[in-house]
């Protein structure tokens, strides 16, 4: 297993949170398996990031602040930064966010799945035009992965 900076359990029983520092940034968001035994931060930028995570979970119009060390092209750092202006409670389509990029949805999607801090960097706030579209590379049937992108839309929501 990867080292982490903190586990967190999450309020979707599906998954945990690890978390993995760079510095003082955020550079990871992973999914780890609900068995998986939480980890207390290990540093003040770890517990950061937790406080801030728990701050959103229980206010989902909460705006994070934290720094990021996200490693990515030119083209994912534009579509994740377009991620983070999408309003909470409000999807857009893959679709429309390429013409917004002036690209395709299939380039978002990728931009989406490659995407190293989900939640925090907004991903599951795109969805296909005719469903709930994929998360963390899964796009159809049972997983984990689609089970949690439908607990967050629907935490917006409320």
């Amino acid at each position: 297993m990867q080292h982490y900076h903190a586990i967190l359990t999450a309020p979707f029983a599906s998954a945990k949170l690890g978390i993995r520092m760079q510095g003082a940034a955020l550079c990871s968001l992973d999914f780890v398996a609900p068995e998986v035994d939480d980890l207390p931060a290990e540093n003040p930028d770890a517990a950061n990031v937790v406080q801030q995570l728990m701050r959103y979970f229980s206010d989902p119009a909460y705006v994070f602040s934290m720094p990021l060390a996200c490693a990515g092209t030119p083209f994912q750092r534009r579509v994740w930064q377009a991620l983070r202006e999408v309003p909470v409670g409000q999807p857009c389509r893959y679709g429309d966010l390429a013409r917004r990029l002036s690209s395709g949805p299939r380039a978002v999607g990728g931009a989406c799945r490659a995407n190293p801090v989900p939640i925090v960097v907004p991903c599951h706030r795109v969805v296909s035009a005719t469903g709930l579209g994929g998360y963390s590379g899964v796009t159809q049937g049972l997983s984990t992965e689609l089970e949690i992108k439908r607990w967050l839309l629907d935490h917006e929501r409320s």
